[in-house]
C-alpha cells in the first residue's frame, strides 16, 4: 500500500529523515496515543501487523520494548530508551530494530504543536549513518509509516469521544 499523501517523508541532511502529520485531535490526545501502551496497541503498525507487546516505562533513561506480528507470521522488535520527555510537545528518544541491531540505534525526536484543534506531529529521525538511512528509506518505511499513522488517524475520534464522556 503507498503512502496516501497524509504523511510527508523528507530525506535531509546526510543521516535525516523528516516525518510530518497532521492529526485532527489535540495534542494531550496525540501524545497519550504516542506514550500509553493501552492506546499504542489499538493502532501502532501497519494494516495487518499486531502490537503483541508493548513495555513503556515513560521517564528519562526509562526503556521501551515493541514486539509486533504480522500477517505473514513475520515478527518485528524494536527497542530503546527516553531521553527527552516532555508532555504533551516534545519525546526524544533512541530506535533500534532487534533485526538491525548491529547497525546501531537512530535519535528520534518527536514534537507536537497544536493548532486549532489540529495535532502537527513532525519527527526526526537521525540515523547511526547514511547507508542506514538510505536502507530504511528503500525498506518501505515510508509506506509502513503512512498506514500506521492513518491506523491512529482512525482511533482518535474514538479517543475524544470517551475522553468527552
Amino acid at each position: 500500500m503507498k503512502n496516501t499523501g497524509t504523511l510527508k517523508v523528507v530525506a535531509q541532511g546526510d543521516r535525516e529523515v523528516l516525518m510530518t502529520r497532521v492529526f485532527d485531535a489535540p495534542r494531550q490526545l496525540v501524545f497519550d496515543a504516542l506514550t500509553k501502551p493501552e492506546l499504542l496497541k489499538r493502532w501502532f503498525g501497519p494494516h495487518g501487523w499486531t502490537l503483541v507487546e508493548c513495555d513503556i516505562d515513560l521517564r528519562v533513561g526509562g526503556a521501551w520494548r515493541f514486539l509486533s506480528h504480522g500477517p505473514d507470521g513475520r515478527v518485528m522488535g524494536m527497542h530503546g530508551v527516553y531521553r527527552e520527555i516532555a508532555p504533551p510537545g516534545k519525546l526524544q528518544y533512541t530506535e533500534s530494530f532487534d533485526e538491525f541491531a548491529s547497525a546501531g540505534a537512530a535519535l528520534v525526536t518527536a514534537t507536537l504543536d497544536e493548532r486549532e484543534g489540529k495535532t502537527i506531529l513532525t519527527t526526526l529521525v537521525l540515523s547511526p549513518s547514511r547507508e542506514v538511512r538510505d536502507g530504511v528509506l528503500r525498506s518501505g518505511m515510508e509506506h509502513g509509516a503512512a498506514e500506521t499513522y492513518d491506523r491512529l488517524a482512525e482511533l482518535l475520534p474514538s479517543l475524544a469521544a470517551t475522553q468527552r464522556a
